[in-house]
């Protein structure tokens, strides 16, 4: 029985799907993190090691033919000393037919997870964002993705710091009083009477490292949902950016789908309902959401092994 493995190596955690050359999910697993811009690379790489063992067992190693890896910021495995971590924990798979995996990023996984088409755009946007031009299941161009210093326009990043703004023109009587702005004064443990309530805040926010400002983010869907006119201005502008950032990685006409992905982009997000409602009017192409990386790892995986015709995985169909 002929194996490809696709795995899909999340900061918080990881999951392996084990698949067959009829398309069959034959083995899942799961594990800790396993990315290494988030845990240290010994412990990233056992934790994917043990995803896949998980995933692997009953079969025999002998017979995985390809494997993919989609991992948030893959570059990190350029880093000799790190990709010599993980190929020493891969070492023990005995995946002697195979060879290396193929690291691809989190975004194309995603994307190929959401649609049998080969071609479109993902757009990504969690704690920071980015847009991509996706061609024959590759990436071959981005719009942003250039960090919180740089860009991450719409991100968590972006949402949390335009709520701590916010709070801030409050605070000094350059806007009306705002629920979004209390609930940045309390999620910061500062009290909003005391009359140095904004240097408080400013000394809180520039305590901790910047990407920690995306924790706020989640105040102003809760504010928007109660209605509160700064928070509104916040989701109508966030998704106002992501919008142009998805649009511009698209060909003028093209109608093939774009994919939403991270929790900014969820269905529960109103970020996201927004740009659901932007690219409808803009593009007459399918928008979709995804967020099943491993599924679109496990297919690439299973391309690369058994050719262009074997099926999409189908979740739930471990047999």
């Amino acid at each position: 029985m002929r194996l490809a493995i696709g795995v899909d190596a999340g900061g918080t955690s990881t999951r392996a799907w084990v698949v067959d050359d009829t398309g069959r999910v034959r083995g899942t697993g799961t594990a800790g993190g396993a990315n290494p811009n988030s845990h240290p690379p010994e412990a990233a790489a056992r934790a994917m090691v043990e995803a896949i063992t998980t995933a692997m067992s009953g079969s025999d190693p002998a017979e995985v033919r390809a494997w993919v890896i989609g991992m948030a910021g893959r570059s990190k495995l350029t880093d000799p000393r790190i990709a010599a971590v993980f190929e020493r924990e891969w070492a023990g798979l005995g995946f002697v037919r195979a060879g290396r995996p193929r690291l691809v990023s989190d975004a194309v996984a995603a994307f190929v997870s959401a649609t049998p088409e080969p071609d479109g755009t993902v757009l990504v946007a969690g704690t920071g964002s980015i847009a991509g031009r996706i061609r024959d299941r590759e990436m071959v161009s981005t719009v942003g993705g250039y960090g919180w210093l740089l860009g991450d326009e719409g991100s968590g990043f972006w949402l949390g710091r335009q709520a701590v703004r916010t709070a801030l023109d409050v605070l000094n009587g350059n806007h009306p009083p705002s629920s979004l702005a209390d609930a940045v004064l309390a999620e910061a443990g500062i009290e909003k009477r005391s009359p140095d309530a904004a240097f408080h805040l400013i000394t809180a926010v520039n305590a901790e490292p910047p990407v920690r400002l995306a924790r706020y983010a989640p105040l102003v869907s809760a504010a928007h949902a109660d209605g509160d006119p700064a928070a509104t201005e916040i989701v109508e502008r966030a998704a106002t950016l992501l919008a142009e950032m998805a649009l511009a990685a698209r060909d003028d006409g093209e109608t093939t789908p774009v994919v939403l992905v991270g929790s900014v982009l969820g269905p529960a997000s109103p970020v996201g309902e927004a740009v659901r409602a932007a690219l409808r009017t803009a593009t007459d192409a399918p928008v979709l959401g995804s967020d099943n990386g491993v599924l679109g790892a496990a297919w690439l995986a299973a391309l690369d092994a058994f050719g262009p015709d074997i099926p999409r995985p189908k979740t739930g169909t471990v047999s």
